[in-house]
């Protein structure tokens, strides 16, 4: 150990731990680590270490700890709102799960998948399909998203409907806590009634109550038939009336429905690959796309799917409408949904909000905050795409052809404030699966309710009292520093 410099001593410290190989120090190794895939929240890390095994995580975060240095924990580094990337003061240590992958266990007869939070989510669905089961998570970065992110931000994804968010499909966590510690709370049980259920203090955490390393996940029976169905809408209005429709008919079956305005499928087919095309010829000013599934052999929705969908042209809800062929259509069909943020991106800079009303509110959230936005920037594009089934958007924001990216960004506060007034208005939330991070901090202060809050810092005190793991995240430091010194 070196006395004279304690930076040295705990880097010593964390190579004896994890290897040398993985405590990285030098700014090219640590590059890929310290940005989001955007790069709107770089930053600068003391080290970035990469622990192999939970006990390793855990004698990490007891040196970091004992040093008074903060720890930031990283997944597949795919967020969107600066959760998982260091600060610019060069004193965090960055602590990536990306070599825990392992899949621990999957049982067929208890429906459950165990493994470890470096998993990817694609990975965790190969392993279930492996056993014969569903594992239902599916999200655009599904590739490089890890098990330990998604429940770390209780992410959603595009089968929420049927199957709940990540929350919902959690049984057990194994948690380091801030002191080096380990809780176990995995298992396979689906009833546990003694006393708090304290895996839910750490699902939708951000990672600043503890550093999920391994998850028990419900699995499924995988479905026998998926329809997907691509119809176009004059409106947001006549999208939920088809929903309400569906469901009416099929019940839980209705396992997506994503509405897609003119915006997003625009910039998808400009920067598309060669292979995507709108389903239906040109676009429309909205579109849903949807998938109906069953388990069962025996039982087949297709008629009921046609029903509700002649009847809904006829009724004028829906305008045309494609039902997938073959799962290579329906995988074009899906293509086309999860290719809009990369899109984006290429499209140049962007302004991002995750927003959830009620499902009946999603017309009028769409009407009020588009008419305010476009007098506060004429010629704003509106990027407005998500999980109509349960209430969530993603309401994006392009900046008008001809503006600069200065003159955009200088509007940013003015077009959030419109953007999570109105959500608010509407008994809505200004985040539903991208978290707080540091860019939706002011927001939580000014809608989330004040009990709710000091609740949430009593939680984040009594769990992490010196504030070690990813300060500034989610709860302001001056929130919690306050309740530290209080």
């Amino acid at each position: 150990m070196n006395a004279e410099r304690p930076d040295l001593a705990l880097t010593e410290a964390l190579r004896h731990i994890v290897g040398a190989a993985h405590v990285l120090t030098a700014p090219g190794d640590k590059a890929r680590y310290e940005a989001e895939w955007r790069g709107t929240y770089p930053g600068t890390a003391r080290a970035v270490v990469r622990p192999a095994t939970t006990e390793e995580v855990s004698r990490v975060v007891a040196a970091c700890a004992a040093a008074d240095v903060s720890v930031v924990p990283q997944g597949g580094n795919t967020g969107l709102v600066g959760g998982s990337t260091p600060d610019d003061s060069g004193t965090e240590v960055l602590l990536s799960l990306d070599r825990m992958r392992a899949v621990r266990h999957a049982d067929p007869l208890d429906n459950t998948l165990t493994v470890e939070a470096g998993c990817t989510v694609r990975a965790a669905q190969e392993a279930a399909e492996a056993a014969g089961r569903l594992f239902p998570l599916s999200l655009a970065s599904e590739g490089s998203a890890t098990v330990g992110g998604v429940v770390s931000t209780n992410a959603g994804g595009e089968q929420v409907l049927r199957y709940g968010n990540t929350r919902d499909l959690v049984l057990g966590l194994e948690v380091v806590l801030a002191d080096g510690r380990v809780l176990n709370l995995l298992g396979a049980l689906r009833k546990d009634n003694t006393g708090y259920d304290l895996k839910q203090l750490f699902i939708g955490g951000e990672g600043t109550l503890g550093i999920v390393t391994a998850v028990t996940f419900k699995l499924f029976a995988r479905p026998r038939t998926v329809i997907t169905a691509w119809a176009t809408v004059p409106d947001p209005q006549a999208a939920v009336e088809l929903l309400s429709r569906l469901t009416d008919a099929v019940g839980e079956r209705v396992t997506a429905f994503e509405l897609i305005g003119d915006g997003p499928l625009e910039l998808v087919l400009k920067h598309r690959t060669a292979d995507m095309r709108a389903p239906l010829g040109d676009v429309a000013p909205w579109s849903v796309l949807f998938d109906v599934s069953e388990v069962s052999a025996h039982l087949d929705p297709s008629p009921g799917v046609e029903q509700v969908l002649n009847a809904a042209m006829e009724d004028g809800l829906v305008l045309d409408a494609a039902l997938a062929a073959s799962h290579a259509q329906a995988h074009a069909f899906w293509a086309l949904r999860e290719h809009v943020p990369e899109a984006q991106r290429l499209e140049g800079p962007s302004i991002k909000h995750d927003i959830s009303v009620a499902v009946s509110s999603i017309p009028q959230f769409i009407d009020e905050a588009g008419a305010a936005l476009r007098a506060l920037m004429p010629g704003v594009r509106i990027v407005c795409f998500g999980h109509v089934g349960d209430g969530n958007l993603h309401y994006n924001q392009s900046m008008p052809e001809g503006m600069g990216a200065g003159d955009f960004r200088a509007q940013e506060e003015a077009i959030h404030d419109i953007v999570h007034a109105t959500a608010a208005r509407l008994g809505g939330a200004i985040s539903a699966e991208h978290g707080i991070g540091r860019q939706k901090q002011s927001a939580l202060l000014q809608y989330k309710n004040a009990v709710a809050l000091d609740a949430m810092v009593r939680i984040k005190r009594a769990l992490d009292p010196f504030n070690t793991f990813n300060p500034g995240r989610m709860l302001p430091r001056a929130l919690v520093n306050t309740a530290v010194s209080s």
